[in-house]
């Protein structure tokens, strides 16, 4: 049979049922046009923003980080910054591992800003907890890696994981706070504890941990999340990266999580529980989304298996009307799935000691998108759907260590790249950005379907849903797709999106603003070339949820990646992430392109997080 177009794909998504029941839009024209955005509004947005208050900065190729007029952005946190009262970053990069262990590590990634003191909206002084996602470790060292020791290991391990800095303002001027109780570094070498239902389990057990509920260490550290209570999740992404298996080969439900016979960190030769030839249950300790109390410098974090094991990328939370904790998830990976976590007890907000293990009891969900706008949320618990032993599924423990199996058998919607998922903080819609896949329809790869309408899938897409009955732990939804990225000028129709604004690509962070504005940082491979010739350096633009116009607010360094946005509680304070300016791709085999921000000749890039304000004081974007 042949596949729909995409203009039918969005009318399938929206019948007569769907004008009515979201009584949002003037006219079923507007919404198949490819000039206009696929769904305007739903019910519920009427108290979201009306307007976006500033000019569209144009596309830049510039090292720079560009702004709207009457903002300013500044330089805040770089990678080798001291995160209390520790060593400086040297330029030549020949600060030691100990050093490292005490500085912001490489390529900041997802990010919160936590209100002092603690359970207050205090929006001039609390914590910033930063995310390292991975290493160029060819910068790391002053001759690259034209040499391995353990010493080079020890500060790349030290380089990764997560920073706390404490930070406040004052005199009109954000500054880290130094010396601070609270700064703190969680590194690929810190103890962290299991929890949930992997914890001791067979398959956590390695020689140095035979009781299976202690981790050396967090890396990969992508998107994020927070919680009601006040602490930090950090999602461990592509984990599989650190690892190597050089002489055996991986069985078939490690090969799913992209087993490698060779590692360009090359951790193993002297970190041998990298080495999954001698220690194959090293690798299902990493995957996970741990949890960090950043008011508490002396706690252990956690690794919560309650939540699965996968190529996490964000974990954001709602509550359902009975006060149970809800929280959203995505594997960033081609054809993989999304997740929906509800805990078994409810919140208690009277008491954050309470709260401690609520994230180690609940039922986990994948989403099944289908054609004509509903959605299932396919619960992942043994011994249901297939998840039995007679299919390899020996316990609970085995469904989450391997949950992208789970989520196959079950039968989910395999996605494009699911990466961040927000919620609108009035209406209560979930956003989720899926932020491309060029493998889709290719040779022996599923072909585009209703969530995913592309085949190669260049640019990506942004989807939303809500709940059923507004009941975040309902088990089924109503979803569409909010707007489909592209260039209207690309010479394939099928990749010209229906971006109601300025034209983007490869959707990545998501962030709502404290008025209800939607921030959308792009992360295009290799910016400017190829597909994405006419699009220039990776992005932050916003979006009125109302309308659905799209403004280009800032532009980025050469190769640099828009990441990590979190804004103070009065929205008049954003911080953002500047990553691995001086790229062209992820696979970091080029050399850099960009000295930001230092800007001088020969200098290495920094990852860097910047802080940016209104002149006149007020709320970002308005």
């Amino acid at each position: 049979m042949a596949q729909p177009s995409l203009e039918e794909l969005v009318a399938l998504r929206w019948s007569r049922r769907d004008v009515l029941k979201f009584g949002a839009v003037s006219s079923l024209t507007s919404l198949l046009g490819l000039s206009q955005t696929a769904c305007t509004t739903m019910a519920g947005d009427a108290g979201a923003t009306s307007g976006l208050g500033f000019k569209s900065v144009p596309i830049s190729s510039a090292d720079t980080v560009v702004v709207p007029e009457g903002y300013t952005s500044r330089l805040f946190f770089a990678w080798g910054d001291p995160i209390s009262d520790g060593p400086s970053f040297k330029p030549d990069a020949s600060n030691s591992a100990a050093d490292q262990a005490v500085q912001a590590g490489m390529h900041h990634d997802g990010m919160h800003f936590f209100s002092l003191p603690p359970g207050s909206n205090n929006p001039d002084h609390g914590l910033l907890v930063v995310n390292h996602e991975y290493l160029d470790q060819r910068l790391l060292y002053p001759d690259g890696m034209l040499t391995w020791t353990a010493e080079k290991l020890r500060k790349a391990q030290n380089a990764v994981g997560c920073t706390v800095i404490e930070i406040k303002h004052e005199a009109g001027q954000w500054k880290v706070v130094r010396p601070s109780k609270y700064a703190r570094r969680i590194t690929s070498r810190t103890p962290i504890s299991i929890g949930g239902p992997a914890r001791g389990s067979a398959l956590m057990r390695t020689a140095a941990d035979p009781a299976g509920v202690e981790v050396l260490g967090t890396h990969s550290n992508c998107a994020n999340g927070f919680t009601p209570w006040g602490t930090y999740l950090t999602c461990e992404e592509n984990f599989h990266s650190h690892f190597a298996q050089p002489v055996g080969k991986p069985d078939g439900r490690q090969a799913r999580y992209r087993v490698w016979p060779r590692s360009g960190y090359r951790w193993h030769e002297f970190d041998e529980r990298f080495n999954i030839d001698k220690h194959p249950n090293e690798f299902n300790r990493f995957g996970w989304i741990v949890e960090i109390d950043p008011y508490d410098p002396m706690s252990k974090p956690v690794k919560r298996t309650a939540l699965g094991r996968c190529a996490h990328e964000s974990a954001f939370h709602t509550l359902s009307p009975d006060g149970r904790v809800v929280i959203y998830t995505g594997d960033d990976a081609r054809f993989e799935y999304i997740y929906k976590f509800v805990s078994r007890d409810a919140y208690n907000p009277k008491d954050r000691a309470a709260n401690r293990d609520l994230l180690d009891h609940g039922t986990l969900y994948a989403g099944k998108f289908h054609a004509d706008g509903s959605g299932t949320w396919l619960p992942l618990v043994h011994g249901q759907q297939g998840l039995t032993v007679a299919n390899g599924f020996v316990d609970q423990a085995d469904v989450l260590v391997h949950v992208k199996l789970a989520g196959e058998q079950v039968g989910a919607t395999k996605m494009d790249r699911p990466e961040w998922i927000v919620i609108h903080p009035k209406s209560g819609e979930v956003y989720a950005a899926l932020t491309n896949n060029s493998q889709r329809g290719t040779v022996d790869n599923p072909g585009k379907d209703a969530a995913n309408p592309r085949n190669k899938n260049v640019f990506g897409q942004i989807m939303r849903w809500r709940e059923a009955g507004n009941d975040a732990a309902a088990t089924s939804f109503s979803w569409d797709l909010f707007v489909i990225a592209g260039d209207p000028t690309h010479p394939d129709p099928a990749q010209r999106g229906n971006v109601k604004g300025d034209a983007f690509a490869c959707p990545d962070t998501l962030r709502f603003s404290p008025d209800g504005t939607l921030w959308i940082g792009t992360d295009i491979g290799i910016p400017g070339r190829g597909d994405y010739a006419n699009l220039g350096n990776n992005q932050l633009l916003a979006v009125d949820s109302v309308t659905g116009q799209i403004r280009r607010f800032l532009t980025g360094p050469r190769g640099c990646e828009i990441t990590g946005l979190t804004f103070t509680p009065d929205g008049k304070t954003a911080f953002l992430n500047i990553q691995h300016p001086g790229e062209f791709s992820e696979d970091r085999q080029a050399d850099p392109i960009s000295n930001w921000p230092s800007g001088l000749t020969g200098a290495r890039p920094r990852s860097a997080t910047i802080v940016i304000t209104k002149d006149d004081g007020g709320v970002i974007g308005t």
